[in-house]
């Protein structure tokens, strides 16, 4: 039970989430706002906690082995302009990752997903939200939202995380 707990004080989104394809930017507030009374670390007993980041998987579409977005994506980077511009979200900053699946070289898939993230915060910036609040990396397949399916689409995809 102890364990269980401890769990849960992390974050509901430390722990495998699918890639949201579409959402509200209500919605997405909610999964990256931090709650108003959460703080930065928890104790439990004579240990420290350290509360994560919150954090958002996006099936952020792109042509084929290419950074350029594709028109399917532009509703769901414009509901994630929305959020970032909300109240609760205006004074936070960002981490937007790109990830790939494990098809190709660690070099190459370095790259793609440097110039995917990179593509995403011009994007953001193009709609408005200060390019100071967002830092791009790129983790080719490093990361695996599936590890068991290496090359799942639901690998390829962009995160968007809180920074501290």
């Amino acid at each position: 039970m102890k364990l269980l707990l401890a769990l849960s004080l992390v974050s509901p989104t430390a722990f495998s989430q699918t890639p949201l394809k579409s959402s509200t930017a209500s919605d997405l507030v909610e999964r990256l706002a931090p709650s108003e009374d959460q703080p930065k670390t928890r104790s439990i007993g004579k240990r420290n906690i350290v509360v994560r980041p919150k954090s958002v998987d996006l099936v952020i579409q792109f042509d084929l082995d290419s950074a350029v977005l594709k028109n399917e994506s532009r509703p769901l980077l414009d509901d994630l302009v929305s959020a970032l511009k909300s109240e609760r979200l205006a004074n936070l900053k960002f981490k937007v990752e790109g990830h790939t699946d494990a098809q190709g070289s660690d070099q190459h898939n370095m790259k793609l997903s440097q110039s995917r993230a990179e593509s995403v915060i011009a994007y953001l910036t193009a709609k408005g939200v200060e390019n100071d609040r967002l830092k791009g990396e790129g983790k080719g397949f490093s990361d695996l939202l599936v590890p068991e399916k290496p090359y799942a689409a639901e690998n390829r995809r962009v995160r968007i995380t809180t920074q501290p």
